[in-house]
């Protein structure tokens, strides 16, 4: 039995095949998932299906059914079925999984940043630190606008409105700390914007606060500005909350990188000229 869980297990039990795909095996993960009995977990994966297939992709190109042997205990053997599974497969489980369980919240934050990952570059894992940066801070600008939107459709309309707003996030996240005293930690001038200043790790973790916080404003169909306040906030606290269980750095004691995004934007500008 599983009793303490970190972003490793999921890693431990990824196989690679041949052509250097990674994937999962069903089995594996209905363990490290906490599922006693395969046919509950069934349930979960025929869940995942139906996402997968909801969002416009093969399913059969994420689940992949295969077939093992087991060894029986008087001797002999009989055949398993089992699911290769895909990261984004894997996603779709956890997000369908029982909420109530430690390592399914935990499993969704790993899924899903590292499925984001994918999704801006195949190779993200070989960038550099500042290409790295640079993916992950156009992503922030492209879901902020999202976020915004669903902001706005919550109530949230004025100028101080979203600044706000956009303020318990960080509070969140950053373990009270308001827009103002973070610029105040890393040094930063008034003008100059937070996410403009954080290496690809903090920027990753913004962005998943990001992100959730506008598919639950949706989801839930969150009306009011107090309300969706206190969204932001919680998303943002169960961010910090999963990065203190796998381990992490509190994003207020991760470093200031030397140089900002706008002077990586510039030498990368200069450099193509």
């Amino acid at each position: 039995m599983i009793t303490e869980y970190n972003g490793n297990i999921f890693e431990s039990i990824k196989h690679v095949n041949d052509f250097g795909q990674e994937y999962w095996l069903a089995r594996e993960l209905q363990i490290v998932l906490g599922y006693s009995e395969w046919r509950n977990f069934s349930r979960v994966i025929e869940k995942a299906k139906e996402s997968c297939k909801n969002s416009n992709n093969q399913i059969s190109e994420h689940f992949v059914d295969v077939n093992k042997t087991s060894i029986l205990p008087q001797g002999g053997e009989r055949i398993i079925d089992d699911i290769e599974l895909s990261r984004y497969a894997c996603y779709l489980i956890v997000q369908n999984g029982d909420p109530k369980k430690q390592v399914i919240a935990l499993g969704q934050t790993y899924f899903a940043i590292k499925t984001r990952q994918q999704e801006l570059i195949e190779n993200y894992d070989n960038l550099s630190e500042d290409q790295k940066r640079l993916a992950v801070r156009n992503e922030i600008k492209e879901h902020n606008k999202a976020l915004a939107n669903a902001a706005h459709n919550a109530g949230v309309v004025t100028p101080i409105e979203y600044a706000t707003f956009q303020n318990k996030g960080y509070q969140g996240l950053y373990g009270g700390l308001s827009a103002k005293e973070i610029k105040q930690r890393k040094d930063l001038k008034k003008s100059e914007n937070i996410l403009d200043h954080m290496g690809h790790e903090e920027l990753a973790a913004n962005l998943f606060r990001a992100t959730q916080t506008e598919s639950k404003l949706r989801r839930e169909n969150i009306q009011g500005i107090d309300k969706a306040n206190a969204t932001h906030f919680e998303v943002g606290q169960a961010v910090r909350d999963t990065i203190k269980e796998l381990g992490g750095t509190m994003p207020e004691d991760l470093p200031k990188p030397e140089k900002s995004i706008k002077e990586i934007e510039k030498n990368k500008n200069k450099s193509l000229k």
